[in-house]
C-alpha cells in the first residue's frame, strides 16, 4: 500500500519509483558503519526486494528506511539514516511513525532492528533490548563488502 505524506518541506513516501538509489547508495556505502563499501547492485537488490520509506527535502532524498517482511508475522528494520545536516529537527521520529503506522504493519508479533546509535529513539515506538539474549542467533559477516 502507497502511503505518502507531506509536513512543512519534508516530504514521505514509500514510492519505490521515487527512491534516489543512487543518494541512498552513496549513505550506505561511504556514510554509514554497518554496510561500508556495499556495491551498488546489492542496494538495488535490497530495495527492489523491500517495502521502502523515503524523505524527501525539495525533491532531494535525505533519509530512508526500509523494511523486510512477511507482512503477517514480523518485520525487520534496516538501513536507515537521515543525513546529518538534517538531524535534530523531528523529521527521523516523524519517520519512524510513519513506518509504525503503516497499514501493511500493523498486528505483527515481533519487529527486529539493530542499532548502535539511536536507541533512545526506537525506544520512544516500544522497542527494547532483547530480553533473552541467550536464545539469539546470528551469521553476520562484517566484512562482506571490505575491498
Amino acid at each position: 500500500m502507497l502511503v505518502e505524506k507531506t509536513i512543512g518541506d519534508y516530504f514521505y513516501t514509500t514510492d519505490k519509483s521515487k527512491m534516489d538509489i543512487n543518494a541512498i547508495h552513496d549513505f550506505l556505502a561511504n556514510h554509514s558503519d554497518w554496510s561500508k563499501n556495499i556495491p551498488f547492485e546489492k542496494v538495488k537488490i535490497s530495495i527492489d526486494n523491500s517495502l521502502n520509506f523515503g524523505v524527501f527535502h525539495h525533491n532531494k532524498q535525505i533519509g530512508f528506511a526500509r523494511i523486510i517482511s512477511d507482512f503477517s508475522t514480523i518485520a525487520y528494520l534496516g538501513d536507515v539514516y537521515l543525513l546529518e545536516e538534517y538531524r535534530g529537527q523531528g523529521i527521523s521520529k516523524e519517520l519512524i511513525s510513519i513506518i509504525m503506522d503503516h497499514p501493511n504493519l500493523q498486528g505483527l508479533r515481533r519487529w527486529i532492528l539493530l542499532t548502535s546509535t539511536a536507541d533512545w529513539l526506537y525506544q520512544k515506538y516500544g522497542f527494547e533490548k532483547i530480553p533473552h539474549p541467550e536464545i539469539y542467533m546470528e551469521l553476520h559477516n562484517p566484512l562482506i563488502y571490505a575491498k
